[in-house]
């Protein structure tokens, strides 16, 4: 083939090229545009779909927070409402916080009882008439008053070992699918008191119409600790509020263990102190008994003469006065 033709044939197909691409190079960069205008729309798209989910992630998060700091603000109304006088609460409702069943008026026969018992024991003890009173009226009013108090403390010490355990099976109840209800339900069956009895008294209150977070709320009413009214606020915001009840749960239990351990860690602190006090208070006593044991004539005075009474009174104010400001300054509350 002619070396003239071929280069005469390439040059017309490169022509060819050349007007091709020239006419249609303004197509193919229109195309390049409209493309690169998508792709910034749809970036500009996801971009904005992104904002808008992180905004309203934002927004539900505020929203929630709202809820429960409105839900703990009425729940703070309704525990200072309900906590008037809680500290010193009737003595129908200390009654039932120590998880005695007897009635008021049982309680009362059962101080007039102890008051006169008291009286008959100092005077055939050949006690004066007047010191047999005052041990009347210390047996009718102040004894049976301790013995509620004391077995009211110790319900509640009872309850604060075992509650901690209870919350525990609650999780692992509901981790497992079990309703809470069933969980509480099991608590109200297989615990041991007083925990089973508190547990319940919330199960009744359901049968009665109540809501689960409304009979939880109740249960302070019958066990005075703090603990309780946590697991009553815990249940009320997630009800309310929504989340991760388990979670929930599980950390009011871990908490309580924590707490239950500083009060420990506080309560070895001050057994120095509570020695010290006990030594302090029991000191004038000890040393009264071993001098009248030595020398009952020396000291007889205090206790049948005027003077030594009035000196015995003053004592014993300023003893009293010491022990109530060492208690004071031994006794943590948190």
């Amino acid at each position: 083939m002619d070396m003239n033709l071929l280069l005469f044939i390439a040059l017309a197909a490169v022509s060819a090229g050349a007007l091709a691409y020239g006419l249609l190079f303004s197509r193919v960069q229109s195309e390049r545009t409209i493309e690169r205008r998508f792709e910034t729309v749809r970036n500009a798209e996801s971009d904005r779909n992104v904002v808008r989910a992180a905004r309203d992630r934002v927004a539900e998060a505020a929203k929630r927070r709202k809820s429960v700091q409105d839900t703990l603000k009425d729940l703070e109304e309704k525990q200072k409402a309900r906590g008037q006088g809680r500290h010193k609460p009737p003595l129908k409702v200390q009654i039932r916080q120590a998880g005695l069943t007897m009635s008021i008026r049982q309680f009362y026969l059962a101080s007039a009882a102890t008051g006169f018992v008291m009286f008959i024991l100092f005077l055939l003890m050949g006690a004066p008439l007047l010191l047999a009173a005052g041990a009347m009226v210390a047996g009718g009013f102040g004894l049976p008053r301790w013995f509620v108090t004391f077995k009211r403390a110790r319900r509640v010490k009872a309850f604060l070992d075992e509650f901690p355990n209870a919350l525990d099976v609650i999780v692992r109840a509901v981790k497992s699918g079990l309703p809470l209800n069933d969980a509480v339900r099991m608590i109200a069956g297989e615990s041991p008191e007083p925990v089973k009895s508190e547990f319940k008294r919330v199960v009744e209150h359901q049968q009665l119409g109540l809501s689960l977070p409304e009979a939880v709320m109740r249960m302070p009413e019958s066990m005075p600790a703090a603990e309780a009214s946590f697991f009553g606020i815990v249940i009320q915001i997630q009800s309310q509020a929504g989340g991760n009840l388990s979670e929930a749960i599980g950390n009011l239990s871990k908490v309580l263990r924590d707490r239950k351990k500083m009060k420990a860690k506080i309560d070895a602190l001050s057994m120095e102190a509570k020695a010290s006090a006990v030594i302090i208070g029991s000191l004038p006593i000890v040393v009264a008994l071993l001098v009248y044991l030595s020398s009952p004539g020396y000291i007889m005075p205090l206790f049948t003469t005027s003077t030594g009474h009035l000196i015995l009174l003053v004592s014993g104010i300023w003893m009293a006065m010491g022990l109530l400001v060492m208690r004071k300054m031994m006794n943590f509350d948190f």
